[in-house]
């Protein structure tokens, strides 16, 4: 078998090679099973860059909003059923995939090559979304920079603000009673006369809380639209730069770096989440917002509308970070033996469990907010950015020692998405080293500081005027139907094309071999529920399309086309690669197709003394060339 004569097969690292030191990976040991890619150091190591990478931002500014939209504590049994039916499928999928072969997500195609494009798909999408998440992490470097100062800058109507910023509502008119009759006044003339406004008729000034002005006027300087791109701000730019140093100098040793850094970056922030909660319980009107969270008598006849079920699941999908192939690359990296079963449950659950937790950290500082201004929770409630930088950011600042808090908020965010950009940029970096694994022996710090260079650079339009703008409009595209297409085509390529249940005996190879019982829950969720589940997403999604707005700011119709463009170009390959694939085949076109359908010469373990007789005729991938295996732009399946 030749298997002292290679470095990539020594016994699964038992035995070494003399010439070893100069083979293996900068981000290899000496203690690794697989010596030329290199394994995490620990288990700890993989766990938690795992949940920092399930674990984002869309678990602290989504998942609460959607809770108390979608009938409280109720939205939870949608919830959990989404997780289970298609959420931790996929991610022990795609876990275990990764691990089997020990490829990154472009690689890992060999099991089905005609589906390599949907790898591509994934890394190109990654790509997109890793540019403007780091744009996301610098609004929260600036904001946690910011809370440096005796009075938050947003805490009050400063010299930044215009007339209508107000930190209080400020009523314009109403009905009241003047001598037996009822009258339309303004506020002044029912003030002045010793009236009072009926309940109900009260009309309120258009006014912005400082907050609010503050984010547009100040931190975005934020232009008209799309067409007024305005200059580079400065402050954000900076921190930009510091966000993708603070990522290169975590990745530049790879996992052995990032690992270690998850440490801190995927635990501290329950800290500080813990803290927020235990200050949030103890404000007035905290319970108020606990109210509105899971609510006193949770509303169960919302789980009558589809729209719920549709919030659960793609919430579930997104939130698990399944598809964008950075759950493959972050496993690929695991030992073979490793159990992926206890990993995928271990890891989904700490998931949704932080959702959960976070929601009660937010709602209970939002119900103070609404207590202190005399507003109902649901004026103070919001999602997305304007829960993170406006409508938390004003809550805080009305508390005691509000930098502190302030502090603690942003660093939290900062440490979320650091986490989460760490595994999409290895993501990348697993890619480029599995395409050229020679180079990246010797230049794996260079490419990964020019990976992260070459992305500041592109990120640098979205801290331009109009900024917020392209961040929206990429993650109204790029981080929807591309990842959902991608999903079904992954799990029908993987279920139906190279079989369901050889799938299963791959798994067992590495976890034991299991019970019927077992696999039955798996068997029904693969082959059926799952991809049905998928692929309602998908329509729906498509059938409630809407053109990209950020709050009351129409997009012109140039920028729809460049979205569409954006996201044609992500999935485009799987096509385009399909067809090459064909045309490269021999036979006629049946032949072809069929020639494509079936896994690579050389797919299967990494290493040889994990293949057993299953898998005794991989090709040598050292011998490839001998074998004239074909290849697509560099692409080695």
């Amino acid at each position: 078998m030749g298997m002292l004569s290679l470095p990539g097969f020594l016994s699964c690292g038992k035995k070494k090679d003399f010439n070893l030191s100069n083979e293996k990976d900068a981000q290899a040991s000496s203690s690794d099973e697989n010596l030329e890619r290199g394994n995490w150091s620990n288990k700890a190591d993989y766990l938690l860059s795992m949940v920092g990478y399930a674990v984002g931002l869309g678990n602290v500014w989504r998942f609460p909003y959607l809770t108390y939209q979608n009938g409280g504590g109720a939205f939870l049994i949608p919830y959990t059923l989404m997780l289970a039916l298609a959420g931790l499928p996929l991610f022990f999928m795609e876990c275990s995939l990764g691990q089997f072969a020990s490829l990154g997500p472009v690689s890992i195609w060999r099991i089905l090559p005609l589906f390599q494009g949907v790898g591509i798909t994934m890394v190109i999408i990654s790509t997109f979304v890793t540019i403007y998440y780091n744009v996301i992490i610098a609004y929260a470097l600036y904001y946690l920079f910011a809370s440096f100062q005796k009075v938050l800058p947003w805490s009050d109507c400063f010299s930044w603000a215009d007339e209508f910023c107000s930190k209080t509502r400020l009523v314009s008119d109403c009905n009241a009673t003047l001598d037996g009759e009822i009258i339309h006044a303004n506020y002044s003339f029912i003030t002045n006369n010793n009236l009072t406004c009926m309940n109900g008729t009260i009309n309120y000034k258009p006014v912005q809380f400082p907050s609010e002005q503050y984010w547009n006027k100040v931190t975005l300087q934020r232009s008209s639209g799309l067409d007024e791109t305005g200059n580079i701000v400065w402050y954000l730019a900076l921190c930009l730069l510091l966000s993708w140093m603070i990522v290169g100098a975590a990745l530049f040793k790879g996992i052995k770096s990032s690992g270690k850094v998850v440490y801190f970056t995927a635990l501290f922030p329950y800290v500080i989440l813990l803290i927020l909660l235990v200050r949030g319980a103890t404000l007035e009107g905290a319970w108020d917002g606990i109210e509105y969270y899971i609510g006193t008598q949770s509303n169960i006849t919302k789980l009558m509308e589809a729209e719920v079920w549709k919030d659960a699941a793609t919430q579930i999908f997104y939130s698990l970070s399944v598809a964008w192939g950075g759950l493959v690359a972050l496993s690929s990296y695991n030992k073979f033996h490793n159990n992926c079963y206890s990993d995928a449950i271990i890891v989904c659950v700490t998931n949704c469990a932080t959702s959960i937790f976070a929601g009660f950290a937010i709602f209970s500082i939002l119900g103070h907010m609404a207590f202190v201004s005399k507003r109902p929770v649901s004026e103070v409630v919001d999602s997305g950015f304007d829960l993170a930088f406006v409508a938390y950011p004003e809550a805080l600042s009305e508390l005691p020692v509000s930098p502190l808090w302030s502090f603690l908020f942003f660093f939290m965010l900062v440490l979320l998405g650091l986490d989460s950009q760490f595994a999409s940029i290895e993501t990348l970096i697993t890619t480029i080293h599995d395409i050229y694994p020679e180079v990246m022996k010797k230049l794996r710090v260079h490419i990964t500081l020019g990976v992260c260079i070459l992305l500041f650079f592109l990120g640098l339009i979205c801290v331009t005027q109009a900024g917020i703008y392209w961040v929206n409009l990429i993650d109204h595209f790029c981080a929807g139907w591309g990842i959902l297409i991608a999903a079904v085509l992954e799990i029908t390529g993987i279920v139906y094309i190279y079989g369901g249940n050889r799938f299963i005996e791959d798994i067992e190879m590495m976890i034991g071999k299991k019970s019927r019982l077992f696999w039955l829950w798996w068997r029904m969720c693969w082959f059926f529920i799952t991809p049905v589940l998928l692929m309602a997403i998908l329509v729906w999604s498509l059938v409630t399309f809407s053109t990209p707005t950020y709050g009351s700011v129409l997009y012109p119709t140039w920028g729809t086309i460049v979205g569409w463009c954006m996201i044609v170009f992500c999935v485009i390959w799987i096509p385009v690669i399909a067809i090459v694939k064909i045309a490269k085949a021999e036979g006629n076109l049946c032949q072809r197709i069929v020639s494509c359908c079936r896994p690579a010469a050389n797919w299967g373990p990494y290493l040889e003394c994990h293949r057993g007789e299953r898998y005794s005729h991989v090709v040598d991938p050292k011998k490839e060339k001998e074998h004239e295996i074909p290849t697509v732009s560099g692409f080695v399946y």
